[in-house]
């Protein structure tokens, strides 16, 4: 039983479920959610600039098309990227649904 309580040591919990933190104390950890909506939060940025981009070359107040192309394609490759993340996290998900017991 020693052994067993020694092998299972490392394994922390990363969300404390007791106070419903996202960082646990011991170790400073970051749970997956926590991780999930930065990444989120940054593609929506990035959308955010592109389209106040666009807008500012529309009504003339951008000078460099430049800018405005490389953000739009920033923002574009963060959300097919998050896209293709979600897409594997639903077929990892699928893939453990289907494993039989």
């Amino acid at each position: 039983m020693d052994i067993l309580k020694t092998a299972l040591a490392p394994v922390k919990p990363v969300l404390d479920l007791g106070t419903a933190s996202a960082v646990n104390k011991e170790d400073q950890s970051v749970s997956f959610g926590e991780v999930l909506k930065k990444a989120v939060g940054e593609v929506n940025a990035l959308q955010q600039q592109s389209t106040e981009l666009k807008t500012q070359l529309l009504t003339g107040q951008a000078d460099s098309i430049h800018q405005v192309t490389i953000a739009a394609e920033k923002a574009e490759l963060a959300f097919q990227l998050t896209l293709q993340i979600r897409n594997k996290v639903i077929e990892a998900y699928q893939e453990v649904m289907r494993m039989q017991v």
